[in-house]
């Protein structure tokens, strides 16, 4: 690693683990297992809605509590109710 390279807290609890040997190598066929799911995750169409103003106020205040995004939680509902 470059010695100017300046790595965030969690960059560096990483490179800790890596140096402890806390993670392996995938296999090939774990790694295929990986990608694929990643793939069928990935956003690529655009919806756009209307909704009423206090639903989307309370989506928003329950995607805080989990701590994400609150387009991203409405997406993982989207995605869960689609599956």
């Amino acid at each position: 690693m470059k010695k100017n390279m300046k790595l965030s807290k969690s960059e560096q609890a990483i490179e800790r683990a890596v140096g402890r040997g806390e993670y392996r190598p995938a296999s090939r066929e774990e790694f295929e297992r990986i990608a694929e799911a990643i793939s069928r995750r990935k956003k690529d169409a655009v919806l756009n809605i209307r909704i009423n103003s206090q639903d989307l106020k309370n989506i928003k205040e329950k995607a805080k509590r989990q701590g994400v995004p609150y387009q991203t939680f409405v997406s993982e509902l989207i995605h869960h109710y689609a599956e």
